[in-house]
């Protein structure tokens, strides 16, 4: 268990940034949030606000001073700050670049000035790009299919790096399609599940890009959490220096997605259950399928999911049902 550590949690009002926060501070950690709200939503960490074990930075992870300030006393980084959405990236890769690479590397360089051994970052599955093998193993890569992906694996390249010449302590882990509790539904950016949710609630028609055959390895925020917490708190020299796919090992289509979901939201209201999704275009820098093996985390880690991807939406749609449909 990690408890009565000083963590630095960067990107701490985002979706997976708020939950790693309300997971450690009920387990007696300080932590610092750095965030400078770009992606992240003040109302994520209003909770924490009172507690005084928790201190908000607002700044941004570009200016190198920011970053010194934020790892000041703390023992631990865990690193989510980032811009995502591969749509995004595509868009505007110029900042995309300068968030996920310049910013990285200033954290990475203010964790090694302080003198803090252990660095947890948030890598992505988009790392894999255009190789086929399924399930995906970490050893085993593709080209880029994105400006994003691009990113995150020379974020990978940095890490290694900073290991090998300055021994810090990096661990990496690649997520697959994480959803949960306060996953931002709005945007041009938001992730397919809580699109959805949100459009299934409001009794509108989700967009599916292709025929929906496409598939995902969808991932419960607590599993994450679950990564997290055992990169942070690993003993084992074996564990240290390298990546991990953060999944739960099941692949599921989009068209079996939305049937979960309909199914699901459909115990509050039933007319959700008639809605039929629009098919569009397939999107551009979109891998078509990802599964994830989790062999390697579970034997170097002791990682061992709970949440199934069916466990997890009963979860997150009680939570979206209370949040979104007042």
């Amino acid at each position: 268990m990690l408890q009565n550590k000083k963590l630095l949690i960067t990107g701490g009002a985002g979706f997976i940034g708020s939950n790693l926060i309300e997971k450690f501070l009920k387990q007696n950690n300080d932590i610092v949030c750095l965030d400078n709200f770009s992606t992240g939503k003040r109302e994520n960490i209003a909770p924490f606000l009172g507690d005084p074990h928790f201190k908000l930075i607002e700044g941004d992870i570009r200016d190198m001073d920011t970053c010194k300030r934020a790892v000041d006393g703390a023992e631990i980084v865990l690193h989510e700050a980032a811009l995502g959405s591969v749509p995004r990236s595509i868009n505007d890769p110029v900042t995309t670049n300068d968030v996920n690479i310049g910013g990285f590397v200033n954290m990475l360089t203010a964790t090694k000035d302080a003198g803090i051994k252990r660095f947890v970052f948030a890598a992505s599955s988009s790392t894999y790009g255009d190789h086929p093998t399924l399930p995906k193993v970490e050893e085993r890569i593709g080209k880029p299919l994105s400006p994003y992906a691009i990113t995150k694996y020379v974020n990978e390249l940095y890490a290694e790096i900073f290991s090998r010449l300055y021994g810090i302590e990096t661990i990496g882990l690649r997520y697959f399609n994480v959803f949960g509790r306060r996953q931002d539904p709005d945007g041009a950016y938001a992730a397919a599940i809580p699109k959805f949710i949100r459009l299934l609630i409001t009794h509108q028609r989700p967009v599916v890009y292709g025929d929906g055959e496409q598939s995902r390895d969808f991932t419960y925020v607590d599993n994450v959490v679950q990564a997290n917490e055992l990169a942070a708190t690993t003993t084992n020299p074996e564990a240290v220096n390298t990546v991990y796919n953060v999944a739960y090992g099941e692949a599921t289509t989009v068209n079996e997605l939305i049937d979960e979901l309909k199914k699901n939201l459909s115990r509050f209201d039933p007319a959700i259950a008639a809605i039929e999704p629009i098919h569009g275009e397939v999107r551009l820098g979109d891998i078509l399928h990802s599964l994830a093996s989790i062999r390697k985390a579970e034997k170097l880690l002791g990682y061992a999911p709970k949440y199934s991807i069916r466990d997890g939406l009963k979860e997150a749609i009680e939570w979206y049902w209370e949040n979104l449909s007042q």
